[in-house]
């Protein structure tokens, strides 16, 4: 009974401490992104650059650029995957674009080089791209006939939409701003600008009954709940409540139950841009990210009310139908990985990831899946690896699954494209990961490296075959070369 309490205290705890750090200021604009693009994209806008019957030169290079953006998670980058994918994306893009923005865009990819080195951080970003590309077009080869039905289908959905709304490219724009605002780690938006104490004696007994509740090892990438953090999860739960009231029926038009949980996500998300720290009372420091975010929201709600009435209805309600699709699988995907965390020791993996093998970087990779940290919090875990004597090999393996595989994504992916093609990208990230991990380890070594740069340019040949064989496909099937 001791053991099944503790094993339950470490999922709660990790579910806990995911909600209060993570969700807000990545999720939350992702979600809102993904239901405009839904709703307020022409299927043509999307296909024009991302579709089946666009030239593999143009899609795949385009996928990864647009993922090289976005700093964003393996579960934030779900909502967006699924509304590429909704609006007409052709498998193979779509599936390039959900795995390279996770582990190579440029935030991931800087912070990399700034703790593990540059050499690192240009391995990591190379192979990302190089097998981003790679398992796309094998998605798209594996699932071609279900490719073209998805398209076909697109096709009769959305064939009365011709052009893109002037206002819509403006809101998601803002939108966008949002999102980055409240991702990146820059100066200007981590400065503190001004600070105010308020005489809440108890927040700092708060905080330490957090504590005792949701004890956590920073040393193995564990976070615990702060009282800033306890605030955000009361949010989530009053957005939760009143959105049901207010966004289930909001095609029949906006109440007061909406404009309140739109209200409640706007307050949340300036919440989270605070510093709330306890200590003789609160002090509440505002930060230039605060700034940027009033910024961002005040453009997001002016070209948000510019919109037609149904259009701004047809948004809210596919980002709410987003909502309620994936995120009950998130808070299913965290709760079992904080159960995994207890099961599962960082010395087991250390000592069996010592040396650039088969069974070191499956073994990475098997950590990545089932020890998922929150975005950039690898990169400081695979520091850790590397001081206690963690191969490089299996560390860029555990780097390029880690942020791709998490029990929360699959279960998420899954909800969007289906069992079978899941278990088909779990696979072919896995086998990439473990690859990348070996051609990299094999570098490390001094190993021939003119057989390893031909080898890569084999590679990158066959893709080339890949692509054309797909297009020839497409042409045979019916479809619009």
């Amino acid at each position: 009974m001791d053991r099944l309490l503790h094993l339950l205290h470490g999922g709660l705890g990790n579910l806990a401490a995911y909600l209060a750090a993570h969700v807000l200021l990545c999720l939350v604009p992702a979600f809102f992104i993904a239901g405009a693009m839904t709703a307020l994209i022409p299927k043509q806008s999307i296909t024009r650059w991302l579709g089946r019957g666009t030239p593999g030169h143009v899609s795949y290079p385009a996928a990864a650029a647009a993922g090289s953006l976005l700093a964003v998670c393996s579960c934030t980058i779900v909502p967006l995957f699924a509304g590429v994918y909704r609006k007409g994306a052709g498998i193979g893009p779509a599936i390039t674009f959900l795995f390279f923005a996770p582990a190579g865009n440029i935030m991931a990819i800087a912070y990399t080089g700034g703790v593990l080195g540059p050499e690192f951080a240009a391995a990591r970003f190379l192979l990302c791209l190089l097998f981003g590309i790679g398992i796309g077009l094998l998605m798209a080869l594996l699932f071609w006939r279900d490719d073209l039905r998805h398209d076909r289908q697109t096709d009769a959905l959305f064939a009365a939409h011709a052009s893109v709304d002037p206002v819509a490219v403006r809101l998601l724009l803002a939108l966008l701003a949002l999102l980055v605002a409240g991702t990146l780690r820059l100066w200007p938006l981590t400065a503190t600008l001004a600070s105010v104490q308020l005489p809440l004696a108890w927040a700092e007994s708060w905080q330490d009954v957090l504590l005792r509740w949701v004890p956590f090892d920073a040393a193995q990438g564990e976070e615990g709940v702060s009282f800033q953090g306890s605030v955000l999860i009361a949010l989530l739960v009053l957005i939760a409540l009143v959105a049901r009231r207010g966004l289930d029926d909001i095609v029949e038009g906006a109440n007061r139950w909406t404009w309140a949980a739109l209200a409640l996500a706007g307050a949340t998300l300036l919440v989270a841009t605070l510093r709330l720290q306890p200590g003789g009372g609160l002090e509440v420091a505002i930060t230039g990210r605060f700034v940027a975010e009033v910024l961002a929201l005040v453009a997001v709600l002016h070209y948000g009310r510019r919109l037609e009435a149904a259009a701004w209805q047809a948004w809210l309600w596919e980002s709410w139908r987003f909502v309620k699709q994936i995120f009950p699988l998130l808070v299913a995907g965290v709760f079992l990985v904080g159960v995994a965390r207890q099961l599962i020791r960082p010395e087991w993996i250390e000592s069996l990831a010592g040396q650039n093998d088969l069974p070191a970087n499956g073994v990475a990779v098997f950590f990545g899946v089932f020890m998922y940290f929150p975005s950039l919090v690898e990169v400081a875990v695979a520091h850790l690896f590397l001081d206690l004597g963690m191969h490089r090999g299996p560390l860029l393996a555990y780097l390029m699954a880690d942020p791709e595989l998490s029990l929360q994504s699959m279960l998420m992916v899954a909800a969007v494209i289906g069992r079978a093609r899941t278990a088909a990208y779990v696979g072919l990230v896995a086998v990439f990961s473990i690859a990348a991990g070996l051609i990299y380890g094999a570098w490390i070594d001094g190993a021939n490296r003119a057989l390893l740069v031909s080898g890569t340019l084999g590679f990158v040949a066959l893709l080339a075959l890949t692509v054309g064989r797909l297009h020839a496909r497409a042409v045979r099937a019916g479809g619009t070369p």
